[in-house]
């Protein structure tokens, strides 16, 4: 810390304490955290009750698989070859134009298997490609 020589002349300090601003900011942070959660008010309502529904299936996206050893599944079924994938594909994608695709591929299968599939789906016409993974 520097001190300055006493002179004649005593000027205002110019510098601003910002240590009340900020127990006044902490306050008010803590205020709002105990009362934040007081807040939130429910109304209980009895909502009323309806037959079961089944989810419509052609809004789901069509699952694609590939194993370590290559083999290929749709929706888990097995498929005997890409020019089956392509036929399977093609009739899904006629009833449904926005139909999407997961793709779960094991990490040991090669990349080439991986493309072959992806460039079948994409001759069929579907755009919508996800890719599914596990989160280590």
């Amino acid at each position: 810390m520097a001190f300055k020589p006493k002179s004649d002349s005593d000027s205002a300090i110019s510098e601003i304490n910002v240590t009340p601003l900020v127990d006044v900011m902490l306050v008010l942070v803590i205020i709002l955290l105990v009362t934040a959660p007081l807040l939130t008010q429910s109304v209980h309502v009895t909502l009323p009750k309806t037959s079961e529904t089944t989810p419509n299936i052609d809004d789901q996206p069509l699952q694609l698989g590939i194993d370590a050893q290559g083999a290929i599944t749709l929706n888990k079924e097995p498929v005997a070859s890409l020019d089956a994938l392509t036929t399977a594909l093609t009739a899904a994608f006629t009833k449904n134009k926005e139909i999407g695709v997961h793709l779960y591929a094991d990490q040991g299968v090669i990349y080439k298997k991986v493309a072959e599939v992806m460039a079948t789906v994409q001759q069929v016409g579907i755009s919508k490609i996800a890719f599914v993974t596990v989160e280590e």
